[in-house]
């Protein structure tokens, strides 16, 4: 019996990750959607169903390894074989270094490079023996630099991307396609509507569209094996960089 290819998405917010779940589901894919609570992926699910798709949703802490091990094990023998993995949780956060406790910086590093690890790992344990995937990880401005009050998030963004590389030169060989996507700007989310109107009201071409990044995750997925790309960079065009 054939079984669904699946497209799971670590952190499906209503912007970037909610918009790569639908692109990869209008492909034909099922998409298995998770965040901390489940109840946040309500809307998500019903646009994919709205839109013909097939949908998941799994509300599991990626800090948790216990967690992460049982989502990835009931996919696998529940719904079908793991073809792309999409790590996209954010923790974005700012702080001067001063007022940066522990606690803060501690939870921002589980949020992105520890649930990176555990989830990528996961991913990796499923694909590596069929020979077969993609591993995408998004990035951020902070995965290439530290800007003024970001130590907690770039720091964080830095080990991402290096646990990205590292993957990426011991899975290529397996025919495993592990990219980093930076995305260098604002996204369009109410988030940034709320608390950067400016930016918001300054046109499309001043923040990125979700589904626009999400066609990006789409090609970075069908690309030739002999022309992969490892990291790429989005930023609308009025970005300054």
């Amino acid at each position: 019996m054939a079984r669904d290819k699946v497209c799971v998405v670590i952190g499906a917010g209503d912007a970037t990750g909610g918009a790569i779940a639908r692109r990869f589901a209008r492909e034909g894919f099922t998409a298995v959607v998770t965040r901390r609570s489940a109840e946040k992926l309500q809307h998500l699910v019903a646009q994919i169903v709205k839109e013909g798709g097939k949908v998941h949703p799994f509300g599991s802490d990626a800090r948790d390894e216990t967690q992460v091990v049982e989502l990835f094990r009931q996919i696998e023998t529940e719904i079908g074989e793991i073809e792309v993995f999409v790590f996209n949780i954010g923790g974005n956060v700012r702080f001067d270094i001063r007022d940066t406790t522990a606690r803060v910086y501690r939870k921002v590093w589980e949020m992105t490079a520890f649930a990176g690890f555990l989830t990528a790992r996961e991913a990796a344990k499923a694909m590596v023996p069929r020979g077969n995937g993609t591993m995408i990880f998004t990035g951020a401005t902070a995965s290439l630099r530290g800007g003024r009050g970001f130590s907690a998030f770039a720091g964080g963004k830095h080990a991402v991307r290096a646990l990205a590389q590292s993957m990426a030169r011991e899975l290529a060989p397996q025919n495993i396609h592990v990219a980093h996507v930076v995305i260098d700007g604002a996204i369009d989310t109410e988030w940034i509507k709320a608390n950067f109107p400016e930016r918001y009201n300054a046109g499309p071409d001043a923040i990125l569209n979700p589904d626009d990044i999400a066609e990006t995750y789409w090609q970075l997925h069908r690309q030739k094996r002999s022309a992969w790309t490892f990291e790429m960079d989005l930023r609308p065009w009025k970005e300054n960089w």
